[in-house]
């Protein structure tokens, strides 16, 4: 006999569906006898037919989406955070904001009209010493700020685009004081040891310079496509090489040492040589502006609209898929680095002929081939990114002059903007979750809705 405190429950031989409430109340006495019966097909494809469908999200939406989520929001939203970081610098390191912090909570808006005076004051100061000077008397003088962002800007750019050209590849080319020097060197010995014609004269020391960057640089592209030397270690001792070698010149009579003279500098360059200036004597702004961005565009074709380009960025995704596709990634590993050194060596040139003309020592990177690498990763890489990132670090070399002796504040405090703006740029997520962006990875890896069909039981 079967026990009638525990009733049979769709028994093998039974064939008569168990009322629901019956399976409410077991379930409800006895959570782990019987188990939830599974849906029925006829209950899931109505329950699914039940459902809105949803709409497809709108091509503003799309648009908005794809803004917020893409690498310009980024370098735009990290330039937006160093701005306000060095805002809160500026504002402790000003002494009226210090003054007026000491009665702060018995008169708390003094301190706040001192820090709001101290910072528009010096973004103020740096707006006017590098886009345009509205106390100035007429529009020629005015402008004078801008042309200076503009001269500051020009190694930037040519620097950045060498260095974002080897991130494409993926290769890591910080060897650009180095390939700078030695462009410098040899455009400058050409631009004063020799009597040319005007114009064939700039155009063989440019030259000559182009090459001298393209062939320091090949030295890393070589060793590292022959023995696989890894390209950081080569170019960080090729940019020691590179300084003393210069120094050695410059000290040594004959050489880069200027006739007559025991300083380590060289002559004046030739006025056959020398950059034309582009709206005149009266700006510093050159002739080597407009070889930067004819470089501009030089290397946004390569890398867009040439098969050379389609190779360099299958060995930068993926060395290994595109040696299996055919490509001979060592052939372009050292032609990658025989053209950033090339435009490394623009920079290195435009100083020498353009900017420094009356001679130069080992100092003429100024930094340079390091803070290429900042306008090449504030860029992403891109040419016309690295074009505007080196305008934005031309104009706060401009202006932190122009803080500096207007507003007191310490030029160092530009520098920092600088490197924040490094920091902000290497860490992304930081960034979406200050200014709470999406995710793209998340958005990425969501699932797809599932379409189903209505299936009639039969």
């Amino acid at each position: 006999m079967s026990d009638p405190r525990e009733p049979e429950v769709g028994g093998a031989d039974s064939r008569e569906p168990v009322p629901r409430e019956r399976d409410a109340d077991v379930a409800i006495e006895e959570p782990g006898a019987v188990a939830p019966a599974p849906a029925t097909t006829t209950t899931t494809t109505a329950t699914r037919a039940a459902e809105p469908e949803v709409e497809p999200p709108s091509r503003w939406h799309t648009m908005l989406h794809q803004i917020a989520t893409g690498n310009a929001i980024i370098s735009v939203l990290a330039v937006l955070l160093a701005l306000i970081v060095g805002a809160i610098m500026i504002a402790f390191t000003d002494e009226n904001v210090q003054k007026a912090s000491v009665y702060f909570f018995a008169r708390p808006g003094d301190t706040v009209v001192a820090v709001w005076q101290s910072v528009s004051g010096a973004y103020t100061a740096l707006f006017q010493g590098s886009v345009y000077n509205f106390n100035r008397d007429t529009f020629a003088a005015g402008i004078r700020p801008l042309t200076e962002t503009l001269t500051f800007a020009t190694p930037l750019i040519a620097g950045g685009l060498g260095v974002g050209l080897a991130f494409r590849v993926g290769m890591f080319n910080i060897g650009g004081r180095g390939q700078m020097l030695i462009a410098a060197s040899v455009a400058g010995w050409i631009g004063f040891g020799f009597d040319l014609p005007w114009g064939l004269h700039m155009l063989v020391a440019l030259v000559g310079g182009l090459l001298g960057g393209a062939l320091w640089a090949g030295i890393a592209g070589l060793l590292k496509a022959r023995t696989g030397a890894h390209e950081v270690i080569v170019t960080i001792m090729l940019n020691y090489v590179a300084f003393y070698l210069v120094s050695w010149m410059l000290r040594t009579p004959g050489l880069l040492q200027a006739p007559g003279s025991s300083n380590p500098k060289t002559p004046a360059m030739k006025e056959t040589a020398i950059f034309p200036a582009l709206l005149g004597p009266q700006y510093n702004l050159h002739f080597g502006f407009i070889l930067v961005v004819g470089a501009t565009v030089l290397v946004w074709w390569i890398l867009s609209r040439s098969s050379l380009g389609f190779k360099f960025r299958a060995v930068g995704e993926n060395p290994n898929a595109a040696r299996v596709a055919g490509i001979n990634v060592k052939s372009m590993y050292v032609y990658a680095m025989l053209i950033a050194g090339a435009l490394l060596g623009l920079a290195g040139v435009s100083q020498v002929l353009g900017t420094v003309t009356t001679g130069f020592t080992a100092g003429i990177d100024a930094g340079i081939g390091f803070d290429a690498i900042t306008v090449a990763l504030l860029g992403r890489s891109t040419p016309w990114g690295i074009f505007v990132a080196g305008i934005l670090f031309g104009a706060f070399k401009a202006g932190g002059f122009s803080m500096q002796a207007a507003e007191g504040v310490p030029v160092e405090i530009v520098l920092v903007v600088q490197s924040l703006i490094v920091l902000f740029i290497a860490a992304p997520p930081l960034v979406r979750t200050i200014f709470r962006l999406p995710d793209p990875s998340r958005a990425a890896k969501r699932p797809r809705p599932i379409v189903t069909k209505e299936v009639k039981a039969k």
